[in-house]
């Protein structure tokens, strides 16, 4: 049996805050197994929430400059985790960095937060921007958990995220399909903050509003959700494609209306394929009205694991496709990204 232990750093597009997972992973006989050992999730202060919401429109040399800063933000805080824990014993540190930039067709993905200021900080092994190579290769450079799913979450039909952008896996045909649904909490989060709220804890808001049958139309009707391929999103989807239908109405009722949409996006695609028993991991798992439109029209068994695999699942992966680059093994698959061929990705140093 060969051992591993990784920390696993993600930021997501919700902004919620920087994702720590250390975790141990065991080799024997083809297979993978984990265990999740220390976890934390360090919430953005209300100054870094601001740089990284609005870095999609810096300057190249204003982003250059945040991309550093934000590298030894990453840096000290895995600095503050190894040692508030007493971690010494550990093979690498993986960082997915944060998303800024993210447009495939043109070849190019962005996630701020330089791998080698992580490495000053702290003298471990470090693997960072993973994306990139799949994009060059062809790829969409998302999803990207799926070799996680494949290999540590094998027991279900398929893996479905609520973050900032929905996203599913699933094996057809002896392959594992993987893409993204569909925009969710970047765009309620977006709503939730004009009324002063983080996030619509629970659904409630979505509760207290009505649907706009006109904008549910009009978003349902999106030329993307047309689109079979594999596929990715971005921030640039939302603002240009999203947020111009979203208007004309109250918040509460926009909220409502955009999380009834994103259920049927779900619901069908897990009912068209068949999914008989999926786990459902990421912040919109505790978005109760959310997830009471999904289970009334699914027809599979939907499945909560525990809280730490809610919510560190994408970091917990990230460490594992870390231990994979160390291995020099594949840790993309191109029957999710859509890229040539599976590859090897991210940079070790």
């Amino acid at each position: 049996m060969t051992t591993y232990f990784a920390l696993g750093l993600m930021s997501g597009t919700s902004l919620d805050g920087l994702d720590i997972c250390y975790a141990k992973f065991c080799f024997q006989n083809k297979s993978w197994s984990f265990e999740i050992l220390k976890t934390k999730t360090i919430a953005y202060s209300k100054s870094w929430t601001e740089k990284l919401a609005n870095a999609i429109q810096l300057s190249s040399i204003d982003l250059l400059e945040l991309n550093s800063e934000y590298g030894f933000y990453l840096g000290e805080k895995v600095e503050d985790f190894l040692s508030l824990n007493n971690i010494t014993n550990l093979d690498l540190i993986a960082s997915h960095g944060h998303t800024v930039h993210h447009q495939p067709k043109k070849k190019f993905t962005y996630q701020i937060g330089d791998g080698r200021a992580i490495k000053i900080k702290n003298n471990f092994p470090i693997v960072y921007d993973f994306r990139s190579q799949d994009v060059l290769l062809g790829g969409n450079g998302a999803p990207l958990v799926p070799i996680g799913d494949e290999n540590l979450f094998s027991e279900y039909e398929a893996c479905l995220n609520l973050g900032g952008f929905s996203n599913i896996s699933f094996k057809e045909n002896g392959k594992r399909l993987a893409f993204d649904i569909c925009p969710l909490n970047i765009v309620l989060n977006y709503f939730a903050e004009k009324l002063g709220k983080k996030f619509d804890e629970n659904g409630e808001i979505a509760k207290s509003g009505s649907v706009n049958e006109k904008i549910l139309k009009q978003l349902n009707q999106l030329e993307f959700y047309k689109n079979r391929e594999a596929k990715s999103l971005g921030f640039e989807f939302v603002q240009k494609q999203i947020f111009p239908l979203m208007k004309g109405d109250s918040v509460e009722n926009l909220i409502t209306t955009f999380t009834k949409h994103a259920a049927e996006k779900m619901v069908d695609i897990l009912n068209e394929n068949k999914i008989k028993k999926v786990l459902v991991t990421g912040g919109g798992t505790y978005n109760g009205f959310l997830i009471d439109k999904i289970k009334a029209k699914t027809e599979g068994k939907i499945v909560f694991p525990s809280r730490e695999i809610i919510e560190f699942k994408e970091a917990l992966i990230f460490a594992f496709m870390g231990v994979l680059k160390l291995r020099s093994e594949n840790n993309i698959l191109s029957s999710a990204t859509g890229s040539s061929h599976d590859h090897c990705s991210g940079i070790l140093i």
